[in-house]
């Protein structure tokens, strides 16, 4: 893990073990740390011009090229996450050990049903039930559908319009017969 230390001149220096830190100890040395919280309690009673110090210390040298020097900072917390990020570009990358990609594996395939071949449905079950009846010449009435499913109406209307018209892809006529009642069957082609 990397450690880092400061100097009462606010330079930076990073370690790649605590062990160097603690060799490379000398008077001017303020104090080490190794990750944002401790700069923040080695930082507490620091003014906050200091932070100004330490940034602009460091601000546009290799490999901190990019950073600009500041004037002041808002707050400590906001100066301390701030620094404690700029000095990630002194931790060195940990080795990028690839493994041998496996092949991917082929995704299954759906052999192509034929477009002209009839929409089935499970024998015995109720989408069958409903199929057949609505391709009657007469077709069925709503309350035919509800009493041979046992559903409600607005069940029967979901059913039409979500698995007959759009999933099976068929074409429904809905016809109110002279006495009222709504009758639906599969438009013939």
């Amino acid at each position: 893990m990397t450690t880092f230390s400061i100097d009462t001149d606010s330079n930076i220096t990073a370690f790649a073990e605590y062990e160097d830190a603690l060799n490379h100890r000398i008077d001017s040395i303020e104090g080490t740390f190794a990750n944002e919280k401790e700069l923040a309690t080695l930082s507490a009673g620091w003014p906050i011009t200091r932070f100004v110090d330490v940034w602009n210390a460091f601000a546009g040298v290799v490999p901190f090229d990019a950073l600009k020097p500041v004037k002041k900072f808002t707050d400590r917390k906001t100066a301390v996450a701030r620094i404690w990020k700029a000095l990630q570009a002194l931790t060195p990358a940990p080795a990028q050990h690839a493994a041998p990609a496996a092949p991917k594996k082929a995704k299954a395939t759906k052999e192509a049903t034929a477009k002209d071949a009839a929409p089935t449905a499970r024998d015995g079950s109720k989408k069958a039930i409903i199929l057949d009846m609505l391709r009657r010449a007469e077709g069925a009435t709503l309350a035919d559908i509800m009493s041979a499913t046992a559903w409600q109406a607005h069940s029967v209307r979901g059913f039409i319009s979500g698995a007959i018209t759009k999933k099976m892809g068929l074409t429904v006529e809905s016809i109110k017969t002279p006495e009222g009642a709504r009758t639906y069957r599969i438009a013939g082609k």
